[in-house]
C-alpha cells in the first residue's frame, strides 16, 4: 500500500484542486506527483528519509506531498511562516534529507529558504524538482505500519515533538471518517482548505479526505471572512471545516447577507472546543448548523463526531468514529460511570506510531495495549455520547495550533534582561485563546523605586520571541511581576499564576 494511492482511481479530467481560479485534475495532480517522484528517486532519497515541505496552502502542497509520499520517504509539513531559528530547530530534529519549497514568487515562498541552506539542509523549489527527473518512478509499495507523515505536536505532554503518522493510521482515519452516516464526502462534494495543510486537520481531514473521495477542494490565499463567504457562493461548496475561531469571526462579519453559505451541507469545527454561543451564533446567521468533533494529531485526527441522524447535544462532540475505542478512565485506569470525569483513552488502526526517536515520550502517551492516553478529561453519558470538560496536558490553543508554554519560557528566559518566566492561555475573543507572558526581569531592569520594569521592555521581549517562534506562539500580552508561583521542587506553578 501507499497513502498516495487515494488520489489514483479519479478520472484523469476530475478536478482535484482550485486555485486563483484555475484548476489542477486529477490527472495533472498525478502527473506533477509522478514528477517529484522520479526527482526524489535519481537524487537518492532513500524510502524512509524524511523530506520537508514548506509551502502555503496552495496545489503546490499537495503536489509535493503525494510525490513525497509516493516515493516512499517521510513528508514533514512545516509552517512556511516560522521564523528560520524553529525551522532549523525542527529541521535537525528529524534530520531532513531535503526541503521542498514553493518557487519563488509564488504564493506560499519561503523568504528563508536561502538561510536553510546557509544551515547545510539541502533546499530545491517545487519547479526544479518537477522538471529534475530522469523518467518515470514507480510508486513505492509501503506497509500500514511505515511512517508517512511526522507532524510536530506539542503531544499529550512534554515540549514539541514529532508525531509519527504512518500510511495505515492516516488511511484508516479518512476511512472511518468516510464511514460515518453524513460526514462521509462524495466524488459531488466541493470542499474547502480553511485550515493549513501542515496542521492535521487540513492535512488529512480536508485534504486527505476530499481527494479520497474524488471530490473538489477549493483552495484560498487568504482565510478571512470577505474572502471565504466569496468562495463559499461562487464555488458552490458543500463541506466547510475550520476552527472554532473562523465560525467565530463569521457568525460577527457584519457585511454578510446570511445566504452566502446556502450551498454548505456540513459544517465542522475542530481542534479547540467550540463554545455554545459561536455555534448558535453561526447558525443563526446563516441558518447552518456547526457540528463540533474531537481529535488530536496522535490520532490523525478524528476520533469523535455527532451522530448527524438526529441533533447533537449542545457542547457534545458525539460518538467515536467507526473502528476507534473509546474509554473514560479514573486515575487508576479504571472505566468511570457514565457521567462522571475521566481521562479520554482511545485505541484503533488511526492511532499514531510513535513520536520521532522519543522512546521516553511514546511510552508515556501509548501504553503496552495500545492504548492512546490524551490528557483530556471528559464525561461519557450512557448511550456513549462525549463532551470534553477539561485537559490536563499544559497547551495553549491559538486558533486550533497548540502551543507548549515550556517552549515560550525557553526562549523569554534566553533574553538577557529576563530572570524567569511563566507562559499561560488567555481568553481571546478572536483567536480563542492567546499567549500571556508572566515575566520577572533581572533586578537591573526596573526602573528605580518603581514597580515597573524599564519602558519598552515588553515590546522588546515580544520581537525577541518572534525571532525564534511562530507569530502565533509570541506573548500577546506581557506582565511584569517580581516573584513568580512556586511548588518546593522550584517548578512555577502556571495555574496559580496571573
Amino acid at each position: 500500500m501507499n497513502l498516495a494511492e487515494i488520489i489514483g482511481s479519479h478520472p484523469d479530467e476530475a478536478v482535484a484542486l482550485r486555485f486563483r481560479g484555475e484548476d489542477v485534475t486529477y490527472g495533472d495532480l498525478r502527473r506533477r506527483a509522478g514528477a517529484v517522484r522520479a526527482f526524489l528517486a535519481d537524487s537518492g532519497i532513500g524510502e524512509g528519509e524524511r523530506v520537508a515541505l514548506l509551502f502555503g496552502p496552495t496545489p503546490d502542497f499537495a503536489v509535493a506531498y503525494f510525490g513525497v509520499l509516493g516515493g516512499g520517504a517521510v513528508a514533514v509539513p512545516l509552517n512556511p511562516n516560522s521564523p528560520v531559528p524553529e525551522l532549523v530547530a525542527e529541521l535537525s530534529a528529524v534530520r531532513a534529507s531535503l526541503v521542498l519549497v514553493a518557487p519563488q514568487g509564488d504564493r506560499g515562498a519561503v523568504p528563508a529558504a536561502e538561510e536553510l541552506t546557509a544551515h547545510g539542509f539541502a533546499t530545491v523549489t517545487l519547479d526544479a524538482a518537477e522538471g529534475g527527473g530522469a523518467g518515470p518512478a514507480p510508486l513505492v509499495e509501503r506497509s500500514g505500519e511505515e511512517p508517512a507523515v511526522l507532524l510536530f505536536t506539542s503531544g499529550t505532554a512534554g515540549p514539541p515533538k514529532a508525531a509519527v503518522l504512518t500510511h495505515g493510521s492516516l488511511l484508516a482515519n479518512i476511512e472511518q471518517v468516510e464511514l460515518r452516516v453524513g460526514l462521509a464526502a462524495t466524488a459531488d462534494d466541493v470542499g474547502l482548505l480553511a485550515v493549513p495543510p501542515y496542521h492535521i486537520l487540513g492535512l488529512n481531514a480536508v485534504l486527505g479526505v476530499q481527494l479520497y473521495a474524488g471530490g473538489r477542494l477549493v483552495m484560498l490565499e487568504r482565510v478571512d471572512p470577505a474572502s471565504l463567504l466569496a468562495a463559499v457562493a461562487s464555488e458552490r461548496v458543500t463541506i466547510l471545516v475550520g476552527v472554532p475561531q473562523l465560525f467565530s469571526a463569521l457568525a460577527s462579519y457584519e457585511e454578510a447577507r446570511g445566504d452566502e453559505l446556502a450551498s454548505v451541507r456540513l459544517a465542522c469545527s475542530g481542534a479547540a472546543p467550540l463554545p455554545p454561543e459561536t455555534a448558535e451564533g453561526f447558525e443563526r446567521r446563516f441558518g447552518v448548523p456547526v457540528w463540533q468533533g474531537y481529535g488530536l494529531t496522535e490520532a490523525s485526527p478524528t476520533v469523535t463526531f455527532p451522530d448527524l441522524s438526529g441533533r447533537c447535544r449542545p457542547g457534545s462532540v458525539g460518538l467515536p468514529l467507526p473502528g476507534v475505542e473509546l474509554r473514560v478512565v479514573d486515575a487508576d485506569g479504571e472505566d468511570v460511570d457514565a457521567g462522571d470525569p475521566g481521562e479520554i483513552l482511545v485505541r484503533g488502526p488511526n492511532v499514531f506510531a510513535g513520536y520521532f526517536e522519543d522512546p521516553r515520550a511514546t511510552s508515556q502517551a501509548l501504553d503496552k495495549r495500545g492504548w492512546l492516553h490524551t490528557g483530556d478529561v471528559a464525561v461519557m453519558s450512557e448511550e456513549g455520547v462525549v463532551t470534553i470538560v477539561d485537559r490536563r496536558k499544559d497547551l495553549i490553543i491559538v486558533s486550533g495550533f497548540n502551543v507548549f508554554p515550556a517552549e515560550v519560557e525557553q526562549v523569554l528566559e534566553a533574553h538577557p534582561k529576563v530572570a524567569r518566566a511563566a507562559v499561560v492561555g488567555v481568553p481571546d475573543e478572536r483567536q480563542g485563546e492567546s499567549v500571556g507572558a508572566f515575566v520577572v526581569p533581572v533586578e537591573g531592569a526596573w526602573e528605580s523605586g518603581t514597580e515597573l520594569p524599564e519602558p519598552g521592555l515588553a515590546d522588546e521581549l515580544v520581537s525577541h520571541c518572534r525571532r525564534y517562534l511562530a507569530r502565533y506562539k509570541c506573548p500577546a500580552t506581557v506582565s511584569f511581576v517580581r516573584e513568580l508561583p512556586s511548588a518546593i521542587g522550584g517548578k512555577v506553578l502556571r495555574r496559580a499564576v496571573g
